[in-house]
C-alpha cells in the first residue's frame, strides 16, 4: 500500500499561521495610534511635517458646505464640489453631536467610524477559519498616512465598502445596500460589487444596490436642491500632480516643457502642452480597466471564499491608478479594501497589501512631508511620486494577476453550481454560484 501523500496546494491557498495578533493587543495598538493621529491633527502647521493645512479642508470648505446644505440645496456653482449627493448627509452629520464645534465633532465621528471598521474587521478575523491581520493592517497601516485620515471623510466611505464586503457572505441585500450607500458618496464603492458570485447572489445584490440607490436619491432630490450639479464641476478637472499622468508630466518639466502647476478645482493641476492628451490617455486607460474587469467578469470559473474581496481591491486599484487625481486620501480605500482581503485565509492579494502600505508610507513623504517639491517639480518630487505611483501601479497590475490566475482555471473545468463556502463546511453561511453566465 502507498504512503499517503500531502496534496500540493498553491502557496496561496496555505492556511495562515496559526499565530495570530491577540485582540487586547490589538485595541491598545488602535488607541495608542489614534492618540497619535489626533495630536497630529491638533497640532497641524506647527510640526515639522512639511506644509500645514491639512486640516483647512474641515475647518473651511466641509464648514462651508455644512451651512448651504443645512438650508436645503447642494452647494450650486461651486467648482469644488465635485461629489455624488450622497456626500450631503456625511457632510452634515457633525450636527448631530451638539455642544461640539464642526471641526470637533467632524474629527469624533471620523474616530468613531475608524472603531467601527476595526471592530468589523476583528469580528470577521475571529471567525473559523478567518485571520485577525486584517485588523491588524488597518490598526497598522492607517497611521502611516498621519493625520489626514482624520480630516477628509474617505474613512466613512471606506466603512461602507469594508461593511458591504464583510455582510456579502450573511446578506447579499445588505451588502448590495452599503455598496449603494457608498456609491453614492464616492461612487468606487460600487466596485465592490464586480467581485460577487455569478447567478442568484450577484442577482440579489446587484438588484439591491439598485433600488437602495433609486429609494435614496429620490430622497435626497425631494429634500435637497441641485443634487446633480457636482456633474458639472467634476468634468472639468484636469491632471493632478499626484497622478500617474502628472508623474509623466512632472518628468517632462525638467526635460523643458513649458507649463505651470495651479491651484484649480481643488488640487494642484498641470497647465500647457500636453496636458490634453495625457487626460485623454488616462480617461483610454479606465476604459481599458473596465473591459479588462467585464474580461474576468466572463472568464472567471472558480470562486473562493476571497474573491469578491480580491476582486473589489484589484478594481478599485485599476481605477484609481488611471485616475487623473490620486490624491493622498485615495491610500485609505486601498488599505481598507487590502484589510478585507487579509480576514480570509483564501486571499490571493497579500503582496498586493504589503505594496499598498508601502505606498500609503511613500505618500505621506509626497503629502504633507515634502509637497512643496513635488508641486515645483523638483528632481525629489518627481523621484518621489515616480516610486509611490510605480508601488500603485505594481499593486495593481499583480492583483489583476492573481485575480485571474487564481479564477479563471485556464485549462481547468469550470466550477460546479453550488456553494461556494465562505468558511469551513460545518459554518451554515456562505454565498451561492450559480453557472449563469456574467452580468
Amino acid at each position: 500500500m502507498k504512503p499517503r501523500t500531502k496534496p500540493w496546494t498553491k502557496p496561496w491557498t496555505k492556511p495562515w499561521p496559526k499565530r495570530r495578533p491577540k485582540l487586547p493587543v490589538l485595541a491598545a495598538s488602535w488607541a495608542a495610534t489614534r492618540a497619535l493621529m489626533l495630536w497630529l491633527l491638533l497640532q497641524d502647521g506647527r510640526t515639522p511635517l512639511g506644509v500645514g493645512g491639512v486640516a483647512r479642508e474641515v475647518h473651511e470648505l466641509y464648514a462651508r458646505w455644512y451651512g448651504v446644505l443645512a438650508g436645503g440645496t447642494f452647494p450650486t456653482g461651486d467648482r469644488l464640489w465635485q461629489y455624488p449627493p450622497g456626500a450631503g448627509p456625511v457632510l452634515l452629520s457633525p450636527g448631530l453631536l451638539p455642544g461640539l464645534t464642526y471641526f470637533e465633532a467632524f474629527v469624533a465621528l471620523t474616530l468613531a467610524t475608524d472603531l467601527l471598521v476595526t471592530a468589523a474587521l476583528a469580528r470577521a478575523g475571529t471567525r473559523a477559519g478567518r485571520s485577525l491581520r486584517g485588523a491588524a493592517l488597518w490598526t497598522a497601516a492607517l497611521p502611516l498616512l498621519l493625520h489626514i485620515p482624520l480630516a477628509r471623510y474617505d474613512v466613512q466611505v471606506t466603512a461602507l465598502a469594508v461593511i458591504s464586503l464583510l455582510t456579502l457572505s450573511r446578506s447579499t441585500r445588505a451588502c448590495g445596500a452599503f455598496a449603494a450607500l457608498g456609491a453614492l458618496v464616492k461612487v468606487w464603492p460600487a466596485l465592490a460589487l464586480v467581485g460577487a458570485p455569478r447567478g442568484r447572489t450577484a442577482k440579489e445584490v446587484w438588484t439591491s444596490a439598485a433600488v437602495t440607490a433609486g429609494a435614496l436619491l429620490l430622497v435626497l432630490a425631494a429634500l435637497f436642491r441641485d443634487p446633480f450639479d457636482f456633474l458639472r464641476q467634476q468634468s472639468g478637472r484636469g491632471v493632478q500632480i499626484e497622478s500617474l499622468g502628472g508623474t509623466v508630466l512632472s518628468f517632462a518639466q525638467h526635460a523643458g516643457r513649458p507649463g505651470r502647476v495651479v491651484y484649480r478645482y481643488g488640487a494642484m493641476e498641470f497647465t500647457g502642452p500636453y496636458v490634453p492628451w495625457v487626460a485623454a490617455a488616462s480617461l483610454a486607460l479606465t476604459v481599458a480597466a473596465f473591459g479588462a474587469l467585464l474580461l474576468w467578469r466572463l472568464r472567471a470559473r472558480r470562486w473562493t471564499p476571497a474573491t469578491p474581496y480580491d476582486a473589489a481591491l484589484a478594481a478599485v486599484l485599476l481605477f484609481t491608478v488611471t485616475s487623473r487625481v490620486i490624491s493622498p486620501q485615495y491610500l485609505v480605500w486601498l488599505l481598507g479594501l487590502a484589510a478585507v482581503c487579509l480576514t480570509s485565509r483564501h486571499t490571493a492579494q497579500r503582496p498586493v497589501a504589503a505594496l499598498v502600505t508601502a505606498a500609503a508610507a511613500v505618500s505621506t513623504l509626497a503629502y504633507p512631508v515634502l509637497y512643496d517639491d513635488v508641486v515645483a517639480c523638483t528632481w525629489t518630487g518627481s523621484l518621489l511620486m515616480l516610486v509611490r505611483n510605480g508601488l500603485l501601479v505594481t499593486a495593481a497590475g499583480l492583483s489583476f494577476h492573481r485575480l485571474w490566475t487564481t479564477t479563471t482555471g485556464s485549462g481547468g473545468p469550470a466550477e460546479p453550481a453550488g456553494p461556494v463556502r465562505t468558511e469551513p463546511a460545518h459554518d451554515p453561511h456562505h454565498l451561492r454560484a450559480g453557472t449563469a453566465s456574467a452580468p
